[in-house]
């Protein structure tokens, strides 16, 4: 039996659960998703593993999107991982602030990175309660990426391992994300329009097999099913919050750090694709130079893929990777 044909069949034995936990803020609840097989019974830190997202895209979009029949969720879940997936508010099935009801000139930019760190410690607190752990580990995406470093270089008791995907760090230039202007509360994405600004990343001979037939569709039809107000136009419009972008055009792109990498003494893994125009090579290279204090680091570069890796033709290596990572015990863990 391949893979795939392995990992569908072992889908189908997944425990599914979406759960609303709090926040710490009055009236904000997070969703949470987690699956896990029915076997699994008891729980450790090593076998545990929180998931956060980026700027634009909940985690159900990223992590959890079966693109072969197999999401990235349901293959470490496979692999025996306990596994949860948070979305900060704003994003996926978390509740969106009040300002997002109102047209996005009326208030300034939602959910910085800040905030973002504090949903993730609230989601790490319900696990290690709930779990009756004492440390998880995370793997992250992007902006995602920045959380979960910022959220460990405070709270390194609570991190086993960190595995971050394409994790924003200083920049050179203004970031592709950014469009310029002044920034409301949220913008309202074209999700339909992104395949071409996906595409446009990778040599043109590489476009037509880049993502997998019907891997766009299927994508989309979950991003923009995350949002209950998606469906009102033509084309349909997916809101997503702006703090992270100012936190961008703030930090990264001014070539300030929102946090110091040398603070990280958690095992770290970052995985990193050839044509990612978001965060690019000397990017991610100037980050794994800076984790100056983590136990052990490494580096893994994938050749063929965009920022959006974790859903194109060459995603199990990023999986395959993340999953080699945290499978391993070394005597200083």
């Amino acid at each position: 039996m391949n893979q795939h044909a392995y990992a569908r069949a072992d889908r189908q034995e997944l425990v599914v659960e979406d759960l609303m936990i709090p926040s710490d803020t009055a009236g904000i609840s997070l969703h949470l998703r987690n699956k896990r097989k029915a076997t699994l019974k008891t729980f450790s830190a090593e076998q545990t593993i929180l998931m956060m997202h980026g700027a634009t895209y909940s985690s159900g979009s990223l992590f959890d999107a079966p693109l072969g029949g197999v999401s990235f969720m349901d293959y470490l879940a496979g692999h025996g991982y306990d596994v949860f997936a948070l979305d900060v508010r704003g994003y996926g099935g978390s509740t969106r602030p009040p300002q997002m009801d109102a047209p996005p000139e009326d208030s300034e930019p939602l959910v910085r990175t800040e905030v973002g760190v504090r949903d993730l410690g609230s989601a790490v607190q319900y696990i290690l309660k709930s779990r009756d752990i004492t440390r998880l580990n995370l793997v992250a995406m992007s902006w995602g990426g920045s959380v979960a470093g910022a959220y460990t270089a405070s709270n390194n008791d609570k991190v086993a391992k960190l595995a971050l995907l394409a994790p924003l760090w200083l920049l050179k230039a203004p970031a592709p994300i950014d469009a310029g202007g002044r920034l409301g509360a949220y913008r309202n994405v074209p999700v339909l329009d992104f395949r071409e600004r996906w595409l446009s990343a990778a040599p043109e001979a590489a476009r037509p097999s880049l993502i997998p037939a019907g891997g766009f569709e299927l994508w989309a039809n979950i991003s923009l099913a995350t949002d209950p107000k998606a469906s009102a136009g033509t084309p349909p419009l997916m809101r997503a919050v702006n703090g992270p972008i100012l936190d961008i055009r703030e930090y990264w792109a001014a070539g300030k750090a929102l946090y110091d990498a040398g603070e990280i003494c958690t095992p770290v893994l970052l995985v990193h694709a050839e044509w990612d125009r978001d965060v690019p090579i000397s990017s991610a290279q100037d980050l794994f130079l800076s984790l100056k204090h983590a136990p052990y680091r490494r580096w893994v570069e994938i050749g063929e893929g965009t920022h959006m890796v974790l859903l194109e033709k060459n995603r199990l290596q990023a999986f395959d990777a993340i999953n080699q990572f945290l499978s391993e015990r070394y005597e200083h863990d």
